[in-house]
């Protein structure tokens, strides 16, 4: 290489670095990515606690991270990197048969999901009503087939063995009924979350432990609703090749309210009225929130069948697209979310007349969430 050629290259990396420098301090901060649907770091303010601990250097790491500029084009960059040299994942994520993105699953802390088992089990001691437990098995272990040839990818049904094994509560049987038609579109190919036909089947594992019929899917229309989602799997894999997925509905909504339950700076209570779908979310990258609205501490579905049981649901967001086919059978359906609620959920079934709990979320939430501890209170 010419000194002359060498001289050039150097010019050009140091011109590319300073472009890049001009474009990042010119460029407005954003508040929220809506292709990986989640807030961004914000710049952060150096005090002498956080720079004497570390913290700020951590902190300013994560911000230029996320507020670098075309943040988004360089992480399909990388996807598409990966892929031209043959690999099989990116950021976590495989890439999979039948243009389908699935989340790695690795061997959770033991102690963590022990100790979540026993917090559900403390949780059934204390109820004053019937106490019912189901793990919902993943794409990861239920579409296995589709991994690409050795993948890494722990069972998530030794997870499942282990907490029926285990549990105090009347445990339901989730993984059979979706490996029973793991052929069908049960889960989301750009999503964690299972389809409204994957809720269906789920629905029906339920219905044998709580000790109803559940109605058959032929009795139900299918609706489109959107043919435009690319879920939360989509956005974090940097993945821009696949195609959208499609979102359905199979109940109406007819006679059904829903009623979000916050509390303001002073502690009062905010009623917040929803929707069983509220459609306003299809415009927005989020469309799964179509669901009941999406996140909420504490809501409460109203069937208009009085003469029908309460059903409290302790759940992850599975539970949001599950609730429509519950309505036929019970008058309401409290719905406690533990990352927001830390009340008693225990003084809740007393308060309010539940006759019967049921503590539901997929296996990667329930091995990963650490807000167990507020149930066994």
């Amino acid at each position: 290489m010419s000194k002359h050629y060498a001289k050039f290259l150097s010019a050009f990396f140091c011109c590319f670095l300073a472009l890049l420098f001009a474009a990042n301090a010119l460029t407005p901060d954003s508040a929220f990515s809506e292709v990986e649907n989640r807030p961004l770091a914000q710049r952060p303010s150096p005090t002498v606690k956080n720079v004497l601990s570390g913290q700020f250097m951590t902190d300013y790491e994560t911000y230029v991270t996320d507020q670098f500029v075309a943040r988004d084009a360089w992480v399909a960059a990388k996807a598409y990197s990966e892929r031209a040299v043959g690999k099989q994942e990116n950021n976590g994520v495989y890439f999979c048969d039948d243009a389908t993105l699935i989340t790695r699953f690795d061997a959770p802390d033991a102690e963590k999901v022990a100790n979540n088992i026993n917090y559900v089990n403390s949780f059934a001691a204390k109820s004053p009503v019937p106490v019912y437990f189901g793990l919902i098995p993943g794409a990861a272990t239920v579409w296995a087939d589709k991994l690409p040839q050795g993948a890494p990818n722990y069972d998530q049904k030794l997870i499942i063995d282990q907490a029926a094994q285990s549990s105090a509560a009347q445990f339901v049987d989730l993984y059979t009924p979706l490996m029973e038609h793991k052929g069908e579109d049960i889960f989301y190919r750009t999503d964690h979350h299972w389809t409204s036909l994957g809720a269906y089947y789920g629905y029906t594992g339920l219905s044998g432990a709580l000790g109803f019929t559940p109605v058959p899917l032929t009795d139900y229309i299918k609706t489109a609703v959107s043919t435009e989602f690319y879920g939360t799997v989509f956005s974090s894999s940097g993945v821009r090749w696949v195609r959208p997925d499609e979102m359905d509905t199979y109940v109406p909504e007819d006679g059904v309210t829903v009623t979000s339950y916050t509390y303001d700076m002073k502690g009062n209570p905010v009623e917040e009225p929803r929707q069983l779908y509220d459609e306003s979310y299809l415009a927005k990258k989020d469309k799964y929130a179509m669901f009941l609205g999406g996140q909420q501490a504490l809501g409460v579905v109203r069937t208009g069948n009085p003469d029908k049981p309460k059903l409290l649901l302790i759940r992850d967001s599975y539970s949001d697209s599950l609730v429509p086919f519950l309505t036929p059978h019970f008058s309401e359906i409290h719905l406690i979310d533990l990352r927001y609620y830390k009340q008693s959920a225990v003084q809740y079934i007393q308060d309010n007349g539940i006759d019967m709990a049921v503590v539901l979320y997929s296996v990667p939430n329930f091995v990963s969430d650490t807000n167990f501890v507020w149930l066994g209170r």
